[in-house]
């Protein structure tokens, strides 16, 4: 069963979420919606959240051999002052769109 995990400061993707949602893209488009306080995760692909949301593409950072990415995200965590300690997140996957909902 997939997770996904704020640490130090980022989140953690593990590679069976990476490879479904991010084949071989590796910079994501990343927003935070405050108001439904989630975070959302898209690949640089998708120009239609890009036209939506006005988002910051990051880089997907390799962790391990298995594929496992990580993107940090310390200054949407400051800008918003989020909660920055280290834990499992809850999250929903919209298929369709590649995309990550991730609840702050």
């Amino acid at each position: 069963m997939t997770e996904i995990f704020l640490q130090s400061e980022h989140i953690y993707l593990q590679n069976d979420l990476v490879d479904s949602i991010f084949e071989n893209i590796q910079y994501a488009y990343v927003t935070y919606l405050k108001e439904q306080q989630q975070l959302l995760i898209t690949p640089v692909s998708s120009q239609w959240f890009a036209k939506m949301h006005k988002p910051t593409q990051f880089l997907l950072k390799s962790r391990n051999l298995k594929g496992d990415k990580t993107i940090a995200i310390r200054e949407i965590l400051i800008d918003n002052d989020l909660d920055i300690s280290d834990r499992k997140l809850t999250f929903e996957i919209i298929k369709k769109t590649n995309l990550i909902k991730i609840v702050l």
